[in-house]
């Protein structure tokens, strides 16, 4: 299977911060409007894009279309602009990075902070905190108050470039996914399944899994996948029990991170499907971190049967996160395999 690269490249750098994901939302809704039988919102903009089956039992697939990113606190006399966080930073990382403030219309700016020529060699020592970053725009502040307001979404600027049999880009975590699910929905269109798939484009996961918590209570689904990234510490200095999972070792089956346990009965499935079907496949156990996962577990009447696909990626959270391709194939296929073959499983106590 060849990758879409040019359809993901387009995912990955569409705006989306938390809150603020319609772009990406009409995106989706665009492509997979002609891939199945029904395409609906709810209140908070999650995508439901649903395709019956042949059983009257319900799967929820949930993969959120937002991306970290920053909102607009304040304006300074200078035109310099002040922001808050949406969704988890490492304040290092955020030196020498490009944004782009979504205001009256998009304007493209730099972060900044004091130069390292001027600090004194105790704040040399000291490691950066989000509040010693502003925004440069390159105007006089007249100017920025025309463009500018309070409240303005922020999300960060990075192309996608192919290195390797790797790709790299700002937003992989969590656009991969939505990539995944898509292309997952366009191998089915044609062919029956046996449950009714509910392939759900959350929002609001970087900020606490509220668009998938909402989804699951409206669904009330009787299974469930997540689909997200994962780390992926295969890097120097990594001792084996640290690296979570590797680039290039397959799609990952999670069995727990800090926000679930995912069912050992949907683990055990996932991994004969796996082997079933020649899938190459990794174990993860993420110490930190939750994902849609939790929401599509347990919120709706009994909770739901449930387990997540994960993405192996390197340097999370940053403009130059990392997956390789054969994983992101490898996930496709997992998905594609475990919605088809879903009721052949005993799924008894």
């Amino acid at each position: 299977m060849e990758l879409n690269v040019p359809l993901l490249k387009e995912i990955c750098e569409i705006a989306g911060a938390p809150g603020y994901e319609k772009r990406i939302r009409d995106f989706v809704i665009k492509e997979v409007t002609p891939l199945v039988d029904e395409v609906r919102t709810n209140n908070m903009g999650n995508v439901y894009a649903i395709k019956k089956g042949k059983e009257p039992k319900k799967v929820m697939v949930g993969a959120h279309m937002d991306e970290i990113g920053f909102i607009v606190t304040h304006v300074d006399d200078q035109g310099f602009v002040r922001f808050h966080t949406l969704g988890g930073f490492d304040p290092k990382t955020l030196t020498a990075q490009r944004v782009i403030i979504h205001g009256k219309e998009d304007v493209m700016g730099v972060m900044g902070t004091k130069p390292i020529h001027v600090m004194s060699p105790e704040e040399r020592k000291n490691n950066p905190k989000i509040s010693d970053y502003f925004i440069d725009l390159g105007m006089p502040k007249e100017q920025v108050d025309q463009l500018v307001s309070v409240g303005d979404p922020i999300t960060r600027y990075s192309e996608l470039i192919e290195m390797g049999d790797c790709v790299n880009c700002k937003s992989i975590d969590n656009r991969v996914s939505v990539f995944i699910l898509i292309e997952t929905l366009r191998a089915l269109k044609d062919k029956e399944v046996p449950y009714d798939i509910y392939g759900v484009f959350t929002v609001q996961e970087e900020v606490g899994i509220r668009g998938a918590n909402v989804s699951s209570m409206d669904i009330q689904p009787d299974f469930g996948f997540g689909l997200d990234t994962t780390v992926a510490y295969d890097l120097p200095g990594a001792k084996p029990h640290e690296k979570i999972t590797c680039l290039g070792g397959g799609t990952a089956i999670k069995i727990m991170d800090a926000s679930t346990i995912c069912d050992y009965r949907m683990v055990n499935y996932m991994k004969q499907t796996a082997e079933k079907n020649n899938i190459k496949w990794q174990s993860e156990i993420l110490p930190a971190g939750g994902t849609d996962t939790a929401g599509i577990q347990r919120m709706n009447d009994g909770g739901a049967i449930s387990g997540a696909i994960s993405i192996p990626t390197r340097h999370l959270h940053q403009v130059i996160e990392m997956a390789h391709k054969e994983d992101i194939t490898a996930s496709i296929k997992m998905l594609n395999h475990c919605l088809t073959e879903i009721n052949q499983y005993d799924w008894k106590l």
